[in-house]
């Protein structure tokens, strides 16, 4: 196999997110809140592994014609914003009225977010709440929140994305990876623990969601606080 080739085979298999997100789309419109939300997490992986396996396979030299950032963010405002939104306003959770306003808050919000280009910070970490509301809404959906509680976090990482809050990639931010990534490994199998149980969540699974999500929702932010200790001249 030719290096071209190569690195071609890895823009394929950014773009099977694409297939990813028409399967999980076809889950929620069929009601498959499981099934979606595997399709939304197996999606979530590969968008974990293609960046790496591009940098390996060296894309912008072997494959230049195919922008891979670009692929990678009409990918994710589909399995990040656009069918988690749609999940909420037609799962049940809400009222009509308040599951069509916070979805429409979320996609509006999210394109607009997608499109600034100063979304990432120099750490590769992200600048504002990085528009994961596929993971949002598989705590909304595993725990059950009120509806003024739903529309109150909708409308805080609506906001939040347009702030100078700095939130972890756990896979590309150095800082605490040897901790972030685990983190994030086990929230994905918390929340397909708690999808194999049809979102009845027991109490472990429960407290194991909210302590992952806290640390991936705060961590950066706890990084802005404490700033990394500059190595003295002895190191």
């Amino acid at each position: 196999m030719t290096r071209q080739t190569l690195a071609f085979c890895v823009h394929l298999f950014t773009a099977s997110g694409a297939a990813l997100a028409l399967f999980a789309m076809l889950e929620a419109g069929a009601n498959d809140w499981k099934m979606m939300f595997f399709f939304l997490l197996l999606a979530l992986i590969v968008d974990g592994i293609d960046g790496p396996l591009a940098r390996w396979a060296h894309v912008k030299k072997f494959a230049p014609h195919w922008d891979g950032v670009l692929l990678d963010l009409i990918i994710d405002f589909l399995t990040y914003v656009f069918i988690p939104a749609y999940a909420l306003a037609q799962a049940g959770l809400m009222s009509a009225w308040g599951g069509w306003l916070c979805a429409i808050a979320i996609v509006t919000t999210g394109v607009v977010y997608f499109a600034d280009t100063r979304m990432k910070t120099e750490d590769n970490s992200f600048s504002g709440f990085p528009g994961c509301w596929n993971m949002v809404m598989l705590v909304i959906f595993a725990l059950r929140p009120s509806e003024w509680a739903i529309i109150g976090i909708v409308g805080t990482l609506c906001v939040a994305q347009f702030v100078p809050l700095k939130f972890i990639h756990p896979v590309r931010t150095e800082r605490w990876r040897r901790l972030s990534l685990p983190v994030m490994l086990a929230w994905c199998m918390i929340a397909l623990w708690i999808g194999l149980e049809d979102f009845e969540t027991p109490p472990l699974a429960a407290a194991g969601l909210i302590a992952t999500t806290l640390y991936l929702t705060f961590a950066g932010i706890a990084m802005q606080v404490v700033p990394a200790r500059k190595p003295t001249a002895a190191e």
